[in-house]
């Protein structure tokens, strides 16, 4: 029986239920299923584990030669929970033969779900009113509604795709801009592909499901607010690097752009004299977009359906596998 190590989670009696739930997943397609937490992360610990396992399954800490170079022979798949996967060199994990995937899909409507709502709150000002309440002086803020409006999705894939389609009950016209465009998926929406000038100057909603690289690094900066509607909302359930946080102060100081929605920051956790905190025009979640029971249960079957198919020997998954160039490397 393969064994699959998981140090996704902490102790609760939550992620407890979640992880007895995947270990009898897992006996039914003949793993053995052992949970690891790492909370603190322990790299020598992860070692101990990984060299003792056939599979596991990693966060978002970094994965390099590091720990590559430590590895036995025995592990020979990782999968990364979730779908970002800028902290792992692949380039090392193909050296030494270890395949990298990724659970692409599996936490798609919680990620879209926040997005949605991070939209509405910011546009309706939920901060400045709980404020208001607060403070015993009524004010009438007055907000934005989504209803009706255009909406920006920049990046087409499994959460932007399940974002448009709870858009559809809003009467939104929606865009998105993807460099590699499912046209059948954005048919089915009833989404017009785009490129990105349009959608930083006339999208009332903004929500940025692209993944992190030299390209998209502070893709959203100075010039970008410049351009943008006075009345827009930002929203980013992706990676902070994509937005310049100082550019994105500014215009939510100055009035450039009307309200922001971030669960992503370039350095997390968030500095706590990180002047975004001050501001009453901004919502701020622990990344935990994908944070829900559904969605994390979701990502460890996921774990499991790629382990299951690894060994067996069965194509995975578009989109799940990394680095597929492993297999020059597999002793």
């Amino acid at each position: 029986m393969r064994k699959f190590v998981s140090f996704f989670g902490e102790r609760s009696p939550l992620f407890e239920e979640l992880n007895e739930k995947t270990r009898q997943y897992a006996e039914s397609k003949g793993i053995e299923y052992v949970w690891a937490p790492q909370t603190p992360y322990n790299v020598e610990e992860v070692i101990e584990n990984l060299n003792d396992a056939d599979a596991g399954m990693i966060d978002v800490e970094p994965y390099d030669e590091k720990i590559f170079g430590r590895m036995n022979d025995r592990c020979k798949l990782l999968v990364r929970f979730g779908v970002g996967f800028d902290k792992v060199d692949l380039s090392a994990a193909s050296a030494h033969g270890i395949c990298v995937t990724r659970t692409t899909g599996a936490n798609k409507t919680g990620v879209a779900d926040m997005a949605l709502m991070m939209m509405m709150a910011a546009g309706r000002q939920v901060m400045i009113n709980r404020k208001t309440v607060e403070s015993g002086v009524w004010v009438k803020n007055i907000g934005s509604e989504l209803i009706g409006k255009k909406v920006g999705i920049l990046g087409f894939g499994n959460i932007g795709i399940t974002l448009a389609k709870l858009l559809r009950g809003f009467d939104c016209e929606v865009v998105a801009y993807d460099v590699y465009r499912n046209e059948e998926a954005a048919k089915s929406c009833h989404v017009r592909f785009t490129d990105l000038e349009e959608i930083f100057t006339t999208c009332d909603a903004i929500s940025v499901h692209l993944p992190y690289n030299k390209d998209t690094d502070h893709l959203i900066g100075r010039e970008v607010f410049d351009k943008m509607k006075k009345n827009a909302v930002l929203v980013c359930t992706a990676r902070g690097n994509i937005i310049d946080e100082d550019a994105l102060y500014d215009a939510l100081t100055t009035g450039k752009i009307a309200a922001a929605g971030l669960d992503v920051y370039a350095k997390e956790p968030l500095p706590a004299d990180s002047r975004l905190i001050g501001l009453d025009n901004v919502i701020l979640t622990p990344h935990v977009s994908s944070q829900t029971y559904e969605s994390i249960w979701y990502t460890y079957k996921k774990g499991i359906d790629i382990a299951a198919d690894f060994f067996a020997g069965r194509e995975l998954e578009k989109g799940d596998l990394l680095n597929p160039d492993y297999v020059n490397h597999v002793r």
